[in-house]
Formats: structure tokens, C-alpha cells, sequence
């Protein structure tokens, strides 16, 4: 099993987190985003969309993080049996893709390798957005210890990858408790790492080749 990906995106770690928890043996194979690493023939191939992570397995190579989060996770405690907690699992996944990561994730993203200033106009959006997304996983957390069923599922393992480095958006988490103890709670489970990495130099505007610009 090979794992393509690139060290800076919590899109790629989240998958790292959980094959960690697994503890299944893999190949990472290192992907600069911004050098290029997608733009060749030969990664069209292994994925047309040019994104990163992408799992290879024996059945062929799967692309999209949380996709890949379900194939994983098929068959263990991370993803429920019962019919209705695995619909709001699907739930939780996409919100993740569609809110956590277009607000939270994005605007770390632009704001640490300087495509923004905090005071561009989408960068006070996003931020607004974000601050909503914060507020409605502390409430959601304010009662229940995990976002499905009262346990660790890829749910949360989904959620975690971004809102876990929200300040590194300039946003404040204080104001946020049920939130940052559900981060503890997270990070106390067996097989937890984190090893997201800075972003590269050439992740600044103008200085790679990406499908970022």
C-alpha cells in the first residue's frame, strides 16, 4: 500500500492519523504540490483531478481524503455498522470538505504562505466563516464527548485535521473550550501522531508550479 501525499496538508495528514491508529504498514511516497509534483503525465495517471493524497492499493489508486478515510476505515471501529451513525459519519464528512476545510483549511492555508493579508476582503470572509464553523463544533461538542455515537469514529478524524490548527489561521480558540477538549480527547487515542509539516517556500505566490497557481 503506497500513500502519495504532501506533508503541509491536514487533507493528507487526517489519512496519516488514521492509518497510524490502524497501525497498517505503508509507503509514503513524498508529493511537492507546489514544484510540480501533479502537473506530470505520469501522476494524471495515477490521478486525472492532480490532487493529493491518493491511495494505492491492489484494486487501483484512490484519490480524496475522506474517500479514502471510508476505505480504511471499512470494517473497524472507526465507521459504525448501524445504518443512521454511519449516514451522519457521511455527514460530518462532508461538512469537513464543504465548511472546515474551504474556511478553516483554506484560509491557513493563504494566509501562511502569504496569498492574503488578513485584511483582504476574502480573507475577512473566510474568516467569518471559519469563526461559524468553530462555534458550531463547540456546540456540538457541549454535551457529547465525539461527533457520532459517543465514540472515536473518522468523523472526528475528518474534523480534527484542519480545526486542530485553526491559530495557525489567526484564529482564537479560546473563546471555544468544548472544542479544545474534544481536541485532547482526540489526541489521547491509541496510534495518535501529528507530523504536519510547514509549508515549502515555494508555496509562496509566484514561486512554483501548482494547480494553485
Amino acid at each position: 500500500m503506497r500513500l502519495y501525499d504532501y506533508a503541509a496538508s491536514c487533507n493528507c495528514y487526517k489519512v496519516r492519523l488514521l492509518l497510524a491508529h490502524l497501525g497498517i504498514d505503508y509507503e509514503r511516497v513524498p508529493v511537492d504540490i507546489f514544484a510540480g509534483g501533479t502537473l506530470s503525465d505520469s501522476y494524471a495517471r495515477i490521478n486525472p483531478m492532480r490532487t493529493v493524497p491518493v491511495l494505492e492499493t491492489e484494486e487501483g489508486y484512490l484519490p480524496e481524503s475522506n474517500a479514502i478515510l471510508t476505505y480504511l476505515a471499512e470494517g473497524t471501529p472507526y465507521v459504525p455498522d448501524d445504518p443512521w451513525e454511519r449516514a451522519r459519519v457521511v455527514g460530518w464528512l462532508i461538512y469537513e470538505q464543504t465548511d472546515v476545510v474551504f474556511m478553516v483549511g483554506g484560509l491557513r492555508f493563504r494566509l501562511m504562505v502569504g496569498r492574503w493579508t488578513p485584511d483582504h476582503p476574502e480573507a475577512v470572509h473566510r474568516r467569518e466563516g471559519a469563526v461559524e464553523v468553530l462555534q458550531f463544533l463547540n456546540e456540538q461538542l457541549a454535551e457529547d464527548e465525539f461527533l457520532v455515537g459517543g465514540r472515536y469514529t473518522i468523523a472526528d478524524i475528518a474534523v480534527y485535521g484542519y480545526s486542530h490548527r485553526a491559530e495557525e489561521a489567526q484564529l482564537d480558540l479560546e473563546p471555544y473550550p468544548n472544542l479544545r477538549a474534544w481536541f485532547e480527547r482526540v489526541e489521547s487515542q491509541p496510534g495518535y501522531m501529528e507530523d504536519v509539516e510547514p509549508y515549502g517556500a515555494n508555496a509562496a505566490p509566484g514561486a512554483g508550479q501548482s494547480i494553485y497557481g
